[in-house]
């Protein structure tokens, strides 16, 4: 008679213990095949458990294959021959195991993080967001439940283009508004919108994801060198270039604006051909500290050539991927021919209470207080390196606009070390020439200073470590 000690089941369900116990018999070939198993009623007497238990027991082992039933007769123990060896203590196979051990250790701490723009947990509004969903749950729950269009609800798109209208001066549709998962979501429906035919450019330095995105779309990309204004039409018609992608109100990393005549250069070389367009990322422009937001491109595009792109990552939580993309009407009818059959990448829940969030100003209020606390956190940032004893070895740059800064030191390291010997001391930051195509054009010695991911009380940890590493 088979017994097993009930004592070791963990608190796993009964059932599943004599499941298990029996299963690891049979591939052991403890229990051979063909051997015939005590019957439901005199098993579960010897173990003192019911007979329901050994019931399910038994039936799960028959879904499973490892015994089988003759009418009349009982349950057989079956033939695993050939399947045991797939079933050693070890399950991870040889690879997995060695994938673990090179992948599963702890990322490096940092007592200080220069790189990171996540949003202090204290600046998001919670209580109002709790509340809106609330609302939203107890008032939409039929809207809830209904498939979004492709672009997204009507009631964000109407809200988002409000806020353009009064925040940016961009006078659009609800219509040419297209909502996504992120901003990388919405590069690769572009890609098929546009097509892959296409050679699409790229600002060198930049952002190193958008190229890769291109490229993993099989997409052709190029990277366009920059001068003090941004992107040439001379670089753009020797690479052949198609499609722009650029950051002309605040550029990434290097902070620049791009100038209007530059601006008005860019819109012509657009309007010369059939087939060129200018993608437009305005990826931190409500964080502008001096003067008034930069105009978009998008508003000064007579000819329908520029698609305008944002995201509240930056000015909600990194962890809200929600970014849209503006097109223009002769993009848009191509869109709905050709792929509207997407669904859209936000759930309804989130839409509707963002769409409260702008309509009802929280949105507004939200910005107006975000920009004031990173303009107190970069004031601090600063006046401390000023007063530091690496203050006549650094220049600080372009900190008028956007979440970072630049900081010019002047070393006989290079980028690659200083990096190391900041990781070192606990201290992350960047470089400007990790964002060169090739890092050996890039000037060295320049670093970038992300500050909205640092709280007020890390300020002087940061300086210090600074001090330490660049002095």
């Amino acid at each position: 008679m088979l017994t097993y000690s009930l004592d070791a089941k963990k608190g796993v369900l009964l059932y599943e213990y004599i499941y298990e116990c029996i299963k690891k018999d049979i591939l052991s070939g403890k229990i051979k095949a063909g051997t015939k198993l005590p019957s439901k009623r005199a098993f579960a007497e010897n173990l003192g458990v019911s007979t329901v238990t050994v019931e399910n027991a038994y039936g799960q082992l028959m879904a499973e294959g490892y015994i089988y039933s003759e009418a009349k007769k009982g349950y057989y123990a079956t033939d695993v021959t050939g399947i045991e060896e797939y079933h050693s203590k070890n399950t991870t196979s040889p690879q997995m195991a060695g994938f673990a051990r090179a992948n599963d250790t702890e990322p490096q701490k940092y007592s200080v993080d220069l790189t990171s723009n996540k949003a202090d947990s204290e600046m998001f509004p919670f209580t109002i967001w709790a509340k809106l969903l609330r609302e939203v749950i107890n008032e939409k729950r039929e809207e809830l439940m209904d498939k979004a269009p492709a672009g997204g609800i009507f009631e964000l798109r109407r809200a988002i283009s409000e806020h353009l209208m009064q925040f940016r001066g961009i006078e659009v549709s609800p219509e040419q508004i297209i909502i996504g998962a992120g901003t990388e979501y919405l590069y690769g429906l572009l890609i098929q919108l546009l097509g892959r035919d296409k050679i699409y450019a790229v600002e060198n330095p930049g952002y190193r994801k958008i190229y890769n995105i291109y490229k993993s779309n099989n997409a052709e990309c190029v990277y366009i060198p920059m001068d003090e204004k941004g992107a040439t039409v001379a670089d753009i018609e020797h690479l052949g270039a198609d499609v722009l992608h650029i950051s002309p109100s605040h550029h990434f990393p290097t902070g620049t604006v791009m100038p209007v005549d530059r601006r008005y250069e860019l819109l012509k070389w657009a309007n010369s051909a059939g087939g060129r367009y200018i993608i437009e990322d305005d990826y931190d422009s409500e964080f502008r500290f001096s003067g008034k937001p930069v105009p978009a491109m998008f508003g000064m595009s007579a000819n329908d050539k520029v698609i305008y792109m944002n995201t509240f990552t930056k000015s909600l939580a990194s962890t809200v991927r929600i970014s849209y993309m503006v097109l223009p009407f002769e993009l848009i009818e191509r869109f709905k021919e050709n792929l509207s059959f997407y669904s859209c990448t936000v759930s309804n829940f989130e839409q509707y209470v963002l769409a409260d969030f702008i309509e009802k100003g929280y949105f507004e209020k939200h910005i107006n207080r975000m920009r004031n606390y990173c303009r107190k956190q970069r004031d601090a940032l600063i006046k401390q390196i000023s007063e530091s004893k690496i203050a006549g070895i650094t220049e600080i740059k372009e900190e008028d606009a956007g979440l970072h800064f630049l900081l010019k030191t002047r070393l006989n390291i290079s980028d690659e070390e200083l990096i190391k010997k900041t990781a070192d001391s606990g201290l992350r930051i960047s470089c400007l020439s990790q964002y060169y195509e090739n890092p050996k054009d890039a000037p060295q010695h320049t670093l970038i200073i992300n500050y909205s991911g640092i709280s007020e009380a890390k300020i002087p940890e940061a300086v210090r470590l600074l001090c330490e590493c660049v002095g």
